[in-house]
């Protein structure tokens, strides 16, 4: 306080949080004594500074921590879990000058037109103002725990479920469409993949600095560090166009994205159980649910029957959400 008010003529911060204590694996007091302490460099070459930070900013303020090595794996694997997506993300050409997004402004994007894209991002509008309100409270572990949350939900399901329809017509060598060659669906979900991407990576940066600011300059000018802070601007499409036929309320984008997911995770399984490739052909899914899922089921039903390689696609009337799995005969 003395130093930062001679130095710079004020206090150096107006609010503080405390931690609380970082305990042994026993939840035991650390003491050099008892031989339980833990040096932090040798888990910076171990694991990866994000990967310490990440286990660190999980504990919540003025909470007591047992020291685990578990979580900063877990934290290894997200840092590489969004290397991995960002790659893939940046595949794809996202405007006329086959950029990867770099111009993408906070503005509503009229091109994001469908109502699985749309719905993604009002998943993420939620979270950035959880994330956002957490941080105003000083609760950095609840903002990382909701931006983490929806992390793994889009890579592991909505990625996957929408994966296809971004490839667009792939060419002779494998290579995505050009943008000027794809459809208004296959814009829509390139330009929510790379806006979700930059607000992701935006909300990840205050506790895994380096693997953010990394990605970030891949496809970004200056560091993620300077960045405006995302706000739901940045999530944002047009809201007066009814005939998108975009989500009416919250419980309805849940609604469509639960539905989606729970079909995806079914055809998954079913594949998983026959011991088969997920790129195994299924020749019927049926799916049985009420009005209100059927309604979510059709919306979503043309990246569901290409995530699952699905031949047959049928809805029909039922009290509660099931789903039936045909593969297609092994050749």
């Amino acid at each position: 306080m003395v130093r930062s008010h001679f130095a710079h003529g004020g206090i150096p911060w107006k609010r503080a949080a405390l931690s609380g204590w970082i305990l042994d694996p026993d939840r035991k007091k650390m003491s050099k004594s008892k031989g339980n302490v833990v040096t932090p460099i040798d888990l910076f070459d171990k694991y990866g500074s994000d990967a310490v930070r990440y286990w660190a900013a999980s504990a919540r303020p003025g909470v007591d921590t047992a020291f685990s090595e578990d979580q900063m794996k877990v934290g290894g694997k997200l840092a590489t879990k969004l290397l991995n997506v960002t790659k893939f993300v940046l595949t794809f050409e996202c405007d006329e000058d086959g950029n990867a997004g770099t111009q993408l402004g906070t503005s509503a994007d009229e091109r994001i037109s469908q109502p699985l894209d749309r719905a993604m991002l009002a998943r993420l509008a939620a979270v950035v103002a959880d994330a956002t309100a957490a941080f105003d409270e000083l609760d950095y572990a609840r903002a990382l725990e909701r931006t983490e949350s929806f992390f793994w939900w889009f890579c592991d399901d909505y990625v996957e479920l929408v994966k296809t329809r971004a490839y667009g017509k792939v060419g002779a060598d494998g290579a995505p469409a050009k943008f000027a060659d794809c459809s208004p669906d296959e814009v829509s979900v390139r330009r929510a993949l790379h806006r979700a991407l930059s607000v992701v990576q935006r909300l990840f940066a205050p506790h895994m600095p380096f693997c953010t600011d990394e990605v970030w300059s891949w496809w970004q000018s200056g560091s993620v560090h300077r960045a405006t802070w995302p706000t739901n601007d940045a999530t944002r499409y047009p809201t007066n166009d009814s005939s998108l036929g975009t989500a009416s309320s919250d419980s309805d984008t849940e609604l469509l994205l639960d539905t989606a997911s729970a079909v995806l995770s079914e055809i998954r399984r079913t594949k998983t159980e026959a011991k088969v490739s997920q790129r195994a052909k299924v020749s019927a899914v049926i799916v049985s649910c009420d009005s209100a899922r059927s309604a979510a089921v059709r919306e979503a039903q043309s990246d569901l029957v290409k995530a699952g390689s699905v031949t047959e696609f049928s809805v029909i009337d039922g009290a509660e959400l099931s789903v039936s799995v045909t593969l297609a005969p092994a050749t």
